[in-house]
């Protein structure tokens, strides 16, 4: 399974020199709990970086910060983090888990920006998935109680 097939393309972006402010209306307008930082490259909207509502609280509201003042690039503290969408799922996961991080960015071969895959996706994919599972375990009891009486 291909990142590419179960990211959420529905991206909210914006540009690094607009607000905290801006970033926090963002959010609470499309109910995200983060926007991706992103520049044109030679006419490729290429990803720059993450701003999350955690780091609005952390970085803004707790010292007491202008929001207004303040450039989303300046909320930025780790280098970005992005996966292909030619790459499987499993790999994503186990660069969320190396990196410490619970969103990637999804980029094509020309580091394009295509999506984002979260943490929160990805337990809702893998929940289904035991499910799934579980009715396979489930139907095979049946089935041999039918054939074994």
């Amino acid at each position: 399974m291909k990142v590419g097939e179960f990211c959420n393309r529905d991206v909210v972006v914006m540009r690094g020199d607009e607000s905290a402010q801006a970033a926090a209306a963002l959010m609470r307008e499309h109910h995200v709990g983060d926007v991706v930082l992103v520049e044109d490259r030679g006419g490729v909207t290429t990803p720059l970086g993450i701003v999350t509502d955690r780091d609005l609280v952390l970085e803004v509201m707790v010292p007491g910060v202008d929001a207004a003042s303040l450039a989303v690039r300046d909320l930025v503290t780790a280098p970005l983090v992005t996966v292909r969408e030619d790459q499987g799922l499993f790999d994503a996961l186990e660069l969320m888990r190396a990196r410490g991080v619970r969103r990637l960015p999804v980029v094509n071969e020309k580091g394009a920006l295509l999506g984002i895959l979260a943490v929160d996706d990805l337990v809702g994919l893998m929940g289904e998935m035991l499910s799934r599972l579980s009715s396979v375990v489930a139907r095979q009891v049946v089935r041999e109680e039918k054939q074994r009486p």
